[in-house]
């Protein structure tokens, strides 16, 4: 069982930066693709990024190709999202996820989640 907390959420101005953290416990974390996915009120959970077990290839939605980047530290167990230029749309609640799947940019391969943390950016 692998337990995944997330933190770094809060309040920004569009324009501005987060990073988000997520910590892992309770399995072996190199095991384990890992995403990020978020979710907007009224919205369906979708896709941010994600990057495989050892760190070596990263995916990212169109939205936030260039703005985004995801990495992962296998000895500290935790992965990151820098997020950087944010939107007013990019508000959400943003979780982080893990997986043993090969597809690793769809929700339902999923099979851990955190609990979220919230990411409000203001015009």
């Amino acid at each position: 069982q692998v337990q995944l907390v997330e933190s770094g959420g809060g309040l920004v101005q569009a324009g501005g930066s987060l990073r988000l953290s997520c910590a892992a416990s309770g399995g072996t974390f190199s095991n384990y693709n890992m995403g990020w996915f978020r979710q907007a009120p009224g919205k369906e959970r979708e896709f941010v990024a994600a990057i495989n077990k050892s760190g070596g290839n990263t995916y990212y939605a169109d939205s936030v190709k260039g703005r985004f980047t995801i990495s992962r530290d296998n000895a500290k167990n935790t992965v990151s999202l820098q997020m950087n230029s944010l939107k007013p749309e990019d508000t959400a609640v943003y979780y982080c996820a893990a997986t043993a799947q090969v597809v690793i940019t769809s929700p339902h391969t999923y099979r851990y989640w955190g609990q979220g943390t919230q990411v409000t950016v203001s015009s």
